[in-house]
């Protein structure tokens, strides 16, 4: 219940609206086509959550909604949320059928590819890659700020989407150039978001299907959110075409949900898992050790894991 709740204030475009200044239940209503029956509950119920913060009867974004869940902020990581409420709020409720069956419980059911399908929709890819932004941008912050950028000079972000990463790497090295390679529907968007940031210059997009093509040599590859989406197999194989495209000493970065290696601390993670049985025909997330061990039999000599923010975390691996 709590979550829908959240969900709908950000379908509602609430937190974007109380932006500007802060608004009593009655105008907020007329603002969004609220019947008044509700208003108050759901506006009380988000204060109870730590989402909303009321001054008598005027009601105002906590400072952490303001920066996360107002559309016009940098920082908004309210495309993830997006995506939950039209898509997996509901896949949710097949989570027994999911266990019962192994078999992925999303759009899949009435038959084709997840991915084909969101990319074959405009409109449904740009949630979608703006979801992936939401989840990536804090990991791409913490990655850009402890990765030894001063090392390396070009990178690659296999996988793009709409740059969420890419940019926070960019932003904060100016010596970096970097490309985002994904499939070519995704270029328009990927060089809006760049450019938004003033980083046209240094960021560029390069098409192509990491199933079927080679990947861009760069001193460093960056997987974000990829892994996982595909069975040990398809992980191999991804792993070893990155060992390929990469100069000796090039690293690769695989950054995730990662499972810790006990099994027994990282909910997330493990939620996250669930998650790929509900949305994928073999995915599955992973621990670091299991990642590691990957990537010495792809090749590479050195492999490390480092905590990013949040249940997220980095596993590095060196040629």
């Amino acid at each position: 219940m709590a979550s829908k709740v959240l969900l709908s204030a950000v379908e509602l475009g609430l937190f974007s609206e109380l932006a500007a200044a802060p608004l009593d239940a009655d105008a907020i209503g007329r603002r969004l086509g609220l019947h008044p029956r509700g208003i108050r509950d759901f506006l009380d119920a988000l204060v109870a959550l730590g989402m909303l913060a009321r001054n008598d009867v005027l009601y105002s974004n906590t400072p952490e909604s303001s920066v996360f869940l107002d559309r016009a902020k940098p920082a908004y990581i309210g495309g993830l949320l997006e995506m939950f409420n039209a898509r997996l709020y509901n896949f949710y409720g097949s989570l027994t059928d999911a266990l019962k069956t192994g078999q992925p419980q999303n759009e899949s059911k009435q038959g084709g590819d997840i991915f084909a399908q969101l990319y074959d929709d405009p409109a449904r890819l740009r949630q979608f890659l703006g979801a992936m932004t939401g989840i990536s941008q804090g990991s791409g912050r913490a990655i850009a700020a402890e990765f030894p950028w001063q090392d390396y000079r070009t990178f690659v972000d296999v996988g793009c989407a709409q740059g969420g990463c890419p940019v926070q790497i960019a932003l904060a090295h100016p010596h970096l150039n970097g490309v985002g390679f994904d499939l070519p529907q995704v270029q328009p968007i990927f060089e809006e978001y760049a450019a938004s940031f003033g980083l046209s210059g240094r960021l560029r997009f390069q098409a192509g299907s990491f199933f079927t093509d080679p990947l861009p040599s760069a001193d460093v590859l960056v997987m974000g959110h990829i892994l996982h989406n595909w069975n040990l197999e398809i992980k191999r194989m991804l792993l070893a075409k990155a060992h390929e495209a990469l100069p000796p000493n090039g690293a690769l970065i695989v950054y995730e949900t990662i499972i810790d290696d006990d099994r027994r601390e990282n909910a997330t993670a493990l939620i996250m898992s669930l998650n790929m049985l509900i949305e994928t025909d073999g995915g599955f997330d992973f621990t670091g050790a299991q990642c590691r061990q990957w990537m010495k039999e792809a090749g590479f000599r050195e492999t490390r894991v480092e905590p990013l923010t949040g249940p997220e975390s980095m596993v590095i691996g060196i040629k």
